[in-house]
């Protein structure tokens, strides 16, 4: 028990080290190469017309902030979603979370065109909840739907289709190349600005997601567990899903559709932990964020000196760790 406890220990503090040497990695390489003295010149000299500085200070410094965050926001979701449900092929994009976020900013990019900022955070939102009842609503009919393996498929199903109807509204509107970057996640596009008026709603989701982790603990070992330990099992897991909606919603508000983190980074906390959701969720978190920092940095490489999104990265290796649980595990449920 003493090891189980020392590691995510281990994790949380060793997270800033490793956090600071993925910031400055992520600063130091892409397609134009930055010395390490431009990067201290432009936190303690900074000079506004020096073109690195500048590409520092607006472009790579935002890019690995948000990619930390939006993994971070990804894996706590992914994470909340397979303790609740006890399905371990549960994740934001599996589950048409992203998929109907970003169905609901097509929309309103094409309608609503002058919306804000904020209007857009609202947008993303509204369509992450409308994923996750679509989703869920229409598994629940299904024999034996809200198996693992028929969960995701009805998911996959729901998520192709309304990116086909997104992208035959953008075709006919004439939208596409606006919107195709919400399908292509590309992180160097991301508004700094638009960070900021993210932070109070990730807030709300990780300190929600942090107080649902005892509840979700006991619900990973089993509905009947939880039942009859005296939870109010409906109400924790309408809590933890409006926790999911909020992390997805602003996670595609920021960058776009990004796959796989969700499914890939809790699987790995669990593994490197245990099952205690009051460790697995901070640690997912950290994991996550590092994780996709990483493969931003790898996107810029694989097809030097052009960049490719991240999207495909996550895809690389989390096609192949998707196809992997559905073949060891079948149609279990598990935690």
């Amino acid at each position: 028990m003493k090891t189980r406890l020392a590691r995510p220990q281990w994790i949380l503090w060793s997270s800033p080290l490793i956090i600071a040497m993925t910031v400055l990695v992520s600063i130091l390489y892409g397609a134009k190469p930055i010395e390490l003295q431009t990067v201290v010149d432009t936190f303690f000299q900074f000079d506004p017309a020096n073109v690195d500085h500048q590409i520092i200070r607006s472009s790579r410094l935002p890019r690995v902030a948000g990619a930390l965050l939006i993994g971070a926001f990804l894996a706590i979701s992914g994470a909340l979603m397979q303790g609740m449900t006890r399905n371990y092929l549960a994740s934001p994009s599996i589950m048409g979370v992203t998929d109907g976020s970003a169905f609901v900013i097509t929309l309103c990019m094409i309608f609503l065109p002058n919306s804000s900022s904020l209007d857009m955070i609202m947008y993303s939102l509204s369509g992450s909840a409308l994923g996750v009842a679509i989703v869920f609503g229409l598994a629940s009919l299904l024999p034996n739907g809200l198996t693992p393996v028929r969960m995701a498929i009805v998911g996959t199903v729901i998520g192709t289709f309304l990116s086909s109807v997104s992208a035959a509204f953008a075709m006919y509107f004439q939208k596409s190349q606006n919107i195709s970057f919400w399908y292509n996640s590309r992180l160097h596009q991301l508004e700094p600005d638009l960070i900021w008026l993210c932070i109070p709603f990730a807030i709300i989701g990780i300190i929600t997601a942090l107080l649902l982790s005892k509840s979700i603990t006991i619900l990973s070992l089993g509905e009947e567990v939880a039942v009859n330990l005296g939870m109010r099992t409906l109400l924790i897991k309408m809590t933890a899903m409006g926790a999911v909606v909020l992390l997805t919603g602003i996670s595609v508000a920021l960058a776009g559709k990004i796959g796989f983190v969700g499914l890939i980074i809790p699987h790995m906390t669990r593994f490197l932990i245990g099952i205690d959701y009051k460790w697995v969720i901070p640690c997912a978190g950290i994991l996550g964020g590092i994780f996709l920092a990483w493969a931003d940095v790898l996107s810029r490489f694989l097809n030097y000196p052009y960049e490719m999104p991240i999207g495909v990265v996550t895809a690389l290796i989390g096609v192949p760790f998707f196809l992997y649980l559905a073949r060891t595990r079948g149609g279990d449920k598990h935690a």
